[in-house]
C-alpha cells in the first residue's frame, strides 16, 4: 500500500494546486496572459495527476484473485504512468500550442498589470511548500541516494512524481515570471509568448523522463541491489543449504517482491531435510527483506564437470 509519507505529499500537493489553479485562472481572465493560461492548465493537470495517484494507490490495496493471482500492486506503476500522458498531453502539448498561438498574435498585458505578478509569487510561495513536504518525505525514505538515483530506482512512484511535478511547478512558474515581466516593461507580447514555451518544454521533458521510468517499473524491475545481497545471505547463512545456484527477484509492487531461487542441499540429504531446509530458509528470507511475500525455493545439488570434459554438467544447467 501507499506509504504514509508519499500519501501526505500527495494530498499536499493537490490542496496547493487546486488553490493555484483558482488564482491564475482569474489573472488569466483579467489580463489575458497566455503565460497564466498555461500555468493555470499546469495547475490543472498537477491537480488530476495527483488523483489519478490516490486512485493508483487505494485500487493497489485489493486483494490478489484467482484471475490476478499475484495482487494488484502494480496498479499504482499504471497510475503513475498515466500521470505522465496526462503532463504530456495536457500540460505540455497544450503549452506550446498557447506559446506558438501568442507569438504568431502578440499582444501586450493592458490591463491588471499587477495582477499576474502578485499571483505568480503567491504560487510560488505554495509550491514552495508542498515541495518542502515532498522533500521531506523523500529524505525520510532515500537514504544516501543522490536525488537522480532516488527518482531513478525508487519502486515507489509517488514521491518522485511529486518530486519532479513540484519542481516543474517551481520552475514553470519562474518562467512565467520571466515572461510576463519583460512583456509588461517592453510591452512587446513575443516574450508572454516565449515564457510559455519555455512551460511548454519543461512539462514535455519531465513527462517523459515519468514515462521512461514508469515504463521500466510496468515491464518489472529486480529488486534493489542491497536486497539482492540480503536475500542471498539469508539462504547462505543456513547450515542445511550450501549456497545459491541462482535467484531470480521481481518487483509485483513497491512494497511486495517475488524471489525465485534454485539453492543447492547436500546430494544425501532427505525429503524431510530438503523441506525443513526450504522452510527454514522462506524465514531467515521474510526477517531479512519483509518486502519478500512471495518466496520460491527449488532445491538442487551442486553438479561439477570433471577436468576432462566428462561427467555431468555445471550446476544450475538444468
Amino acid at each position: 500500500m501507499a506509504t504514509e509519507g508519499s500519501t501526505r505529499a500527495v494530498v499536499t500537493a493537490l490542496g496547493a494546486n487546486l488553490g493555484i489553479a483558482v488564482t491564475k485562472f482569474a489573472a488569466w481572465a483579467l489580463t489575458g496572459s497566455s503565460a497564466m493560461l498555461a500555468e493555470s492548465i499546469h495547475s490543472v493537470a498537477d491537480s488530476g495527476n495527483q488523483v489519478l495517484l490516490l486512485v493508483g494507490g487505494r485500487r493497489a490495496r485489493r486483494r490478489a484473485t484467482p484471475e490476478h493471482p499475484f495482487g494488484y500492486g502494480r496498479e499504482r506503476y499504471v497510475y503513475a504512468f498515466l500521470v505522465s500522458i496526462v503532463l504530456f498531453a495536457l500540460g505540455g502539448l497544450f503549452a506550446l500550442y498557447e506559446a506558438w498561438h501568442k507569438i504568431r498574435d502578440p499582444h501586450p498585458i493592458t490591463s491588471w498589470h499587477w495582477v499576474p505578478i502578485v499571483v505568480l509569487l503567491v504560487a510560488m510561495a505554495m509550491e514552495a511548500t508542498a515541495l518542502r513536504t515532498a522533500v521531506k518525505e523523500s529524505n525520510a525514505v532515500r537514504g544516501d541516494t543522490g536525488w537522480v538515483g532516488f527518482v531513478r530506482r525508487s519502486k515507489a512512484p509517488e514521491l518522485p512524481v511529486i518530486l519532479l511535478e513540484d519542481t516543474g511547478a517551481l520552475l514553470g512558474l519562474v518562467f512565467a515570471l520571466a515572461g510576463v515581466t519583460l512583456t509588461l516593461i517592453t510591452g512587446n507580447g513575443v516574450w508572454d509568448g516565449l515564457g510559455t514555451a519555455m512551460i511548454g518544454l519543461l512539462l514535455v521533458a519531465i513527462a517523459v523522463v515519468l514515462a521512461v521510468e514508469m515504463k521500466s517499473l510496468l515491464i518489472g524491475e529486480a529488486a534493489s541491489g542491497e536486497h539482492v545481497r540480503l536475500i542471498q545471505e539469508a539462504i547462505e547463512t543456513g547450515a542445511d543449504v550450501e549456497g545459491v545456484i541462482h535467484m531470480r527477484t521481481m518487483h509485483l509492487g513497491p512494497e511486495e517482491l517475488l524471489v525465485a531461487a534454485k539453492i543447492a542441499i547436500d546430494v544425501e540429504d532427505s525429503a524431510v531435510q530438503v523441506a525443513t531446509a526450504i522452510d527454514s530458509a522462506e524465514r531467515r528470507i521474510r526477517a531479512a527483506v519483509p518486502i519478500a511475500r512471495l518466496i520460491y525455493l527449488e532445491p538442487d545439488v551442486r553438479r561439477y564437470t570433471l577436468p576432462n570434459g566428462s561427467g555431468p554438467s555445471p550446476a544450475g544447467t538444468t
